[in-house]
């Protein structure tokens, strides 16, 4: 039976417990670090609520491990920043009295809090977790051979894992990783990011600090984790208005977005799909056409008034892109001027494109200009069927058009057919349909 266990995200926004302090001592070793001062600071992490640091530091305990194991697994989370013996005792003695500091506690919780993380705490076997974990120590061996200068460290992980508790092994793993930048392919990468949501980790305990080998910028990457991307995301994103900053800062925050992708990825693409459609032979009305139904703004009236964001639409997607090619040059500077161009336009998914269009272009004017649907259309035919189909998507869930499952189905083989992830259609309406 699977073991009940925390939901860390709920507790803690970056890494935690024994590898989070680890990181915070690597971080302060141009300081004093003595004895007296690394448990000052492990007292003072302990009763800023990291419940997990005492926990931690029991299961090794706990766990009958050799000195030697222990003494490596820490000389390599510390970046050999810290060294026990240095203060006249082994590492399990050390350990005790950072144990000592470090007291068993438990956070408050109301009745509500608990019965709600008890529905979604994570219930992994140890056995499968232990499996898991040790194989990516082991995909990592070579890097760590050679980038960490401590004898011994992968077989001291494996013990960790395998002996202690496989949840702090990964986050000990994590730590060394980050605390010697080893770097780890994306495939990887994807896969500690799925172990980390899996525990329920907070996206930083993994991701932060972590150096990755990341491919190349390609703006017709269609891989992305979220659902939505490109323009049809931040048309979508402006849909209930502009709480939390200005449409500009949208558009920013758009482009900056990672959340595990490739940096810089979302920007990419973001700026192909704005060079795409304002380098098109589309006239001024469809372009504006297209974005003020995307946007939700024909629901408003007869699109914006004089003076805002996007009265001019050209202008305001000049803007865009200029918030794009910033980006851009700051996480990969060649990338703009170097790569001036867009991915290939999709055109073998144009009739199947055109095709939902056209079926849901009645269902559609009754709630928009018919100039609307036909500049959908054009987008299809004259600019990008991938770009067409993400817009399409994004308007059917904007305007609640309806969407039954055979539609629906034809959606999805057309997402697979361009690409995109299975889940995308299912991420667009990610409550299924109710309004089907």
């Amino acid at each position: 039976m699977a073991r009940a266990r925390e939901v860390y995200c709920y507790d803690y926004g970056g890494d935690f417990g024994l590898s989070g302090f680890a990181g915070v001592l690597y971080g302060r070793a141009a300081l004093r670090l003595d004895g007296p001062v690394v448990l000052t600071l492990a007292r003072a992490a302990a009763e800023d609520d990291d419940f997990q640091i005492g926990r931690d530091v029991r299961l090794l305990l706990d766990s009958g491990l050799p000195e030697g194991t222990l003494r490596a697994v820490w000389a390599a989370a510390v970046r050999r920043c810290f060294n026990p013996v240095e203060e006249g005792a082994d590492t399990r003695a050390w350990l005790r009295q950072v144990a000592e500091v470090c007291p068993l506690r438990v956070p408050e919780r109301g009745p509500y809090e608990e019965r709600a993380l008890d529905a979604s705490r994570p219930r992994v076997p140890e056995a499968e977790l232990r499996a898991s974990v040790a194989a990516e120590i082991e995909s990592a061996a070579t890097g760590l051979v050679r980038g960490v200068p401590v004898p011994g460290i992968v077989p001291a992980l494996l013990r960790v894992v395998r002996e202690a508790d496989a949840d702090l092994g990964f986050r000990l793993f994590l730590r060394v990783l980050k605390a010697y930048a080893v770097p780890v392919g994306k495939e990887q990468y994807d896969r500690l990011r799925a172990l980390g949501w899996l525990l329920e980790f907070p996206w930083a305990a993994v991701s932060a600090e972590l150096r990755v080998r990341w491919p190349a910028l390609d703006p017709g990457w269609r891989g992305f984790a979220a659902g939505r991307f490109g323009l049809p995301s931040l048309a979508g994103g402006l849909v209930d208005g502009l709480y939390g900053g200005t449409a500009l800062e949208r558009a920013r925050e758009n482009a900056c977005h990672e959340a595990g992708d490739v940096p810089g990825a979302h920007a990419a693409v973001l700026l192909a799909d704005v060079r795409r459609l304002l380098g098109s032979e589309l006239s001024d009305a469809s372009v504006s056409a297209v974005w003020w139904t995307a946007s939700h703004r024909w629901a408003l009236g007869d699109g914006p008034g004089p003076g805002e964001f996007d009265a001019d639409v050209r202008g305001w997607l000049e803007q865009v892109a200029a918030v794009c090619e910033e980006y851009l040059g700051k996480v990969d500077p060649g990338y703009v001027p170097y790569v001036p161009y867009v991915s290939p336009a999709r055109a073998e998914a144009a009739e199947a494109v055109l095709y939902e269009v056209r079926r849901i272009g009645p269902e559609l004017a009754r709630r928009v200009p018919g100039a609307a649907v036909a500049a959908l259309e054009d987008v299809v035919r004259c600019v990008d069927p991938d770009l067409g189909f993400r817009f399409l998507t994004g308007i059917v869930s904007v305007y609640r058009l309806p969407v039954d499952e055979s539609r629906r189905r034809r959606y999805r083989e057309i997402a697979e057919g361009l690409g995109f992830p299975g889940e995308y259609v299912d991420d667009v309406w990610p409550d299924g349909d109710p309004w089907a």
